[in-house]
């Protein structure tokens, strides 16, 4: 394999109850990298632990946390040759996490991000948890922009809770954009436009799900619908998302009625909700303000300097 240079980076904001375990399990890497905690102004002992583990931590104010942005300076800091995406909550399967990740730009020249499966925590129920087996399977893949007549919107899928990049690829495109979210998402469009590759490692595992109530779920659609129609080049590619939503209840569905019935009314105002925040942050634009702040999850985005009003 080639020797380039790997720096980690994990954005954070009252982490300690996670980080240390993250960094507990890292420090058995194969393979060397640089650490990087890029702190939210924690009120808790998160910088500490990050110190206790040799971590550069840089801290900046709470306001300025931007998903697209946060990470553009962090990697810019850093300026190795990949640069890992962790998120605070993502917990590494095994120390060779990263080795795993990386595996795949290394051996590869036109493959430039790389991502990892995401498994649900222990314990988790089926609305937790189905996400996580629909969209991460147990097989390898990569993809390219001739894949999105097969794929559709999955072709550009990725997720920064664990991910790698070539920083000279990212440098090509203009690197993570201020966006409210989906900066992952954005940059693999961007890097597969160019005629790069992104490759699924599923053998680089982390448990990484989330328990949300009906209204976050609302939110999180809102906030993605908002991001898509900020950002036509994706409509333009594939179209609308709705057929792989179609896909992803028709398969929840079935799940549910094979184990829980009981659960089946749940589920469809669940999928209706998650559609009903798509389209309507997709029409966001001609909502007053006020209201898009209470309709998103992430109401500080509004009246930040990122926001483009």
């Amino acid at each position: 394999m080639k020797k380039l240079s790997i720096g980690l980076i994990i954005p954070s904001r009252n982490a300690q109850e996670t980080l240390g375990n993250i960094l507990t399990i890292l420090k058995d890497s194969p393979i060397e990298f640089s650490t990087l905690i890029v702190d939210s102004s924690s009120d808790d002992k998160t910088v500490s632990i990050a110190k206790s583990y040799n971590a550069q931590v840089i801290v900046i104010p709470q306001a300025d946390f931007n998903h697209g942005t946060t990470r553009e300076y962090a990697r810019k800091q850093l300026a190795t040759d990949i640069v890992v995406f962790l998120t605070q909550d993502a917990i590494p399967a095994s120390a060779d996490l990263i080795a795993k990740l990386v595996k795949p730009l290394i051996e590869q020249d036109s493959v430039v991000v790389s991502y990892g499966r995401q498994v649900a925590h222990k314990g988790a129920g089926v609305f937790e948890a189905f996400p996580r087996e629909y969209n991460y399977g147990d097989v390898s893949q990569l993809r390219c922009i001739n894949d999105v007549d097969q794929y559709g919107v999955y072709t550009f899928f990725c997720s920064n809770s664990c991910a790698a990049y070539k920083n000279t690829a990212l440098d090509e495109m203009g690197g993570f954009q201020a966006t409210l979210v989906s900066e992952d998402y954005l940059a693999v469009v961007g890097l597969l436009q160019k005629g790069y590759k992104i490759a699924y490692a599923a053998d680089a595992i982390v448990s990484h799900s989330h328990s949300y109530t009906l209204r976050q779920e609302f939110q999180r659609y809102f906030d993605t619908g908002y991001v898509r129609e900020e950002n036509p080049v994706i409509q333009t590619l594939v179209g609308q998302s709705e057929f792989r939503g179609i896909g992803f209840v028709t398969a929840l569905l079935h799940k549910i009625w094979l184990s829980e019935p009981v659960l089946i009314p749940y589920a469809l105002i669940q999928s209706i909700l998650k559609w009903l925040g798509y389209r309507i942050g997709f029409y966001s634009a001609r909502l007053p303000s006020w209201l898009v702040k209470k309709l998103s999850m992430q109401p500080y985005y509004w009246t930040s300097k990122y926001f483009r009003s």
